[in-house]
């Protein structure tokens, strides 16, 4: 059913359970999966006259972690995860990364958001189902370590 499916992942609860769901699907499918964190820019902040200025400090490295946590709970989840780190806007490089690697499937974890803040950010979720060439799984589900790993783990 599905040969690729590139699994959006940001260390989160919501982005748990979806590694978890898409790794489950990736397991029936025996598809190839993509793991991939974004790193977003943060703006600068500049006050008045220029003369104070806060430049964000870069989060390249607390992604690679995320990334490297998700890895290995893919590989003890006996599968063998491309990992990618990218950098810019979400929706874009999520876009970006499943035309380049032919996903027919993406899955991400659904951040709630009060009607402010969806308003002022946006959604990702629904950027991607407005961008996205492939299916899209907004992901809920709970998976059991049982299902996962065929039987109880201690």
């Amino acid at each position: 059913m599905y040969r690729t499916i590139l699994l959006a992942y940001d260390g989160s609860i919501e982005g748990r359970l979806a590694l978890r769901e898409g790794a489950r699907l990736a397991q029936v499918c025996g598809a190839r999966v993509v793991l991939m964190a974004v790193v977003e820019p943060t703006p600068e902040f500049v006050a008045g006259d220029g003369s104070a200025v806060y430049i964000p400090p870069d989060r390249t490295e607390e992604f690679q972690k995320i990334l490297d946590e998700g890895k290995a709970r893919l590989i003890r989840m006996g599968l063998v995860p491309e990992a990618r780190l990218e950098r810019g806007d979400p929706t874009e490089q999520i876009c970006k990364a499943a035309q380049e690697s032919a996903a027919d499937l993406v899955v991400v974890g659904h951040h709630k958001q009060g009607a402010m803040a969806r308003w002022l950010k946006g959604s990702v979720t629904a950027s991607l189902s407005d961008t996205l060439n492939c299916s899209l799984l907004v992901a809920r589900l709970e998976i059991s370590d049982e299902a996962l790993f065929g039987g109880p783990v201690p």
